[in-house]
């Protein structure tokens, strides 16, 4: 047995997934160095981590949302809110800076609007269907899960849908993009910020201890601490410092923040012109940032690679814990829900700007308006999907 001075060792049936992915893990980051830049590679290995992380510590914001309304347990919610408070005191002041090192930062910021409002809700009732959000369909996918592909093929298709009516959204009423840092200044935008997060976080203990008496204890490690840096679990704690840090890097790195749901837009698109749709003559991708990155290959766009490493970090996670076994079968219910919930994520990502990672973490953490407006609207849609998953033989509020 494993103790804290002895590694743990893989089991044979482990070692072949860990070998496969850490190779392939390795060749992919030095085809993006020479093909595209040292930069590029660097961000698909802060993918990679980003994905350990999520996968280790089981990081996602589906299932903590629904303890929260079904259970009334909201100790993941307290710990998504330090995450973006942590990322919010470098990221606002970075943002207001302008640069750093020569590199531009731009941050998520958008429109307040009716397609935001509209878009947020579809997400959060997807995801509720999906099985996932953005990030937490990458990671899953990664471990080897079969519905969670599914669900990562409808958000591809329905992000490209989403390219398509994007226009017409945007012409709908909308305040334009408010940064809470250049309209209030960086001390009271921060404070802002953090009073924001934090009541949040109180409500959710609020309706926890009425309803429990008590909030939830968390219990103590019973693995070596090798043992668990190795194979996880990772407390949500650690993991909310380290994607934290994580989306600070992208910052430092990308010159933007973390996202996630552009690269899906970019793939269908891609594929769609190779089956010869005229998806370039969409006003989308006419667009300067769009019609760039439909030109070029996949490997130049940030968010691409860094999707790809966080889905080969997550496998070799699932590797490393034993735990890399892809299930085939599955039921028609939690298929027909896997691809309602994908297209309406992606269709909602389109329209809001973003997903949980994009338009939420990195949208509130940026100091922008929108940030929380999609908050707001993906947790009443988040409670409209938990009420329709028994529809599709899923669990709802029920505990």
């Amino acid at each position: 047995m494993a103790n804290a001075t002895t590694a743990p060792t893989l089991p044979s049936s482990d070692r072949a997934p860990v070998l496969f992915i850490s190779v392939a893990f390795a060749a992919v980051a030095v085809a993006i160095g020479a093909a595209v830049s040292p930069v590029q590679a660097l961000l698909f290995g802060i993918g990679g981590l980003l994905g350990v992380t999520l996968y280790h510590a089981s990081f996602g914001f589906t299932g903590g949302w629904r303890r929260m309304v079904v259970e009334r347990r909201g100790r993941a919610m307290r710990v998504q809110m330090l995450m973006i408070g942590l990322a919010a005191l470098a990221f606002i002041p970075l943002l207001a800076q302008g640069s750093v090192g020569g590199t531009v930062l731009a941050g998520a910021f958008a429109p307040v609007g009716v397609s935001v409002l509209v878009g947020a809700l579809m997400f959060g009732l997807g995801m509720q269907l999906g099985g996932g959000c953005g990030s937490g369909t990458l990671f899953t996918v990664g471990g080897g899960s079969a519905r969670m592909l599914v669900t990562l093929i409808f958000f591809i298709v329905g992000a490209v849908l989403g390219t398509a009516h994007l226009p017409w959204w945007l012409a709908q009423p909308s305040l334009p993009q408010v940064s809470l840092g250049q309209a209030l200044g960086v001390p009271l935008a921060i404070a802002v910020t953090l009073a924001g997060l934090a009541a949040v976080a109180v409500v959710t203990a609020f309706v926890e201890k009425k309803e429990h008496g008590s909030l939830e204890a968390v219990s103590a490690p019973n693995k070596p601490f090798t043992e668990r840096l190795i194979r996880g679990p990772w407390s949500l704690v650690v993991a909310a410092l380290l994607l934290a840090g994580l989306n600070l890097a992208t910052l430092l790195t990308a010159g933007h923040p973390w996202s996630v749901t552009f690269g899906f837009g970019l793939w269908g698109a891609k594929i769609a012109q190779a089956a010869g749709v005229p998806v370039e003559t969409w006003t989308f991708w006419t667009w300067p940032g769009p019609a760039k990155a439909l030109g070029a290959s996949v490997l130049a766009d940030n968010t691409s690679v860094m999707n790809f490493g966080i889905i080969l970090g997550a496998g070799l996670a699932a590797g490393l814990a034993g735990k890399f076994a892809p299930k085939a079968a599955i039921p028609i219910g939690s298929l027909l829900a896997a691809v309602v919930g994908g297209i309406l994520m992606g269709y909602g990502a389109r329209l809001s700007f973003g997903c949980n990672i994009g338009a939420l973490f990195s949208g509130i953490a940026s100091g922008s308006l929108h940030g929380w407006l999609w908050f707001a609207a993906a947790f009443a849609g988040s409670c409209l999907g938990i009420a329709l998953r028994p529809v599709f033989g899923l669990d709802g509020f029920k505990k």
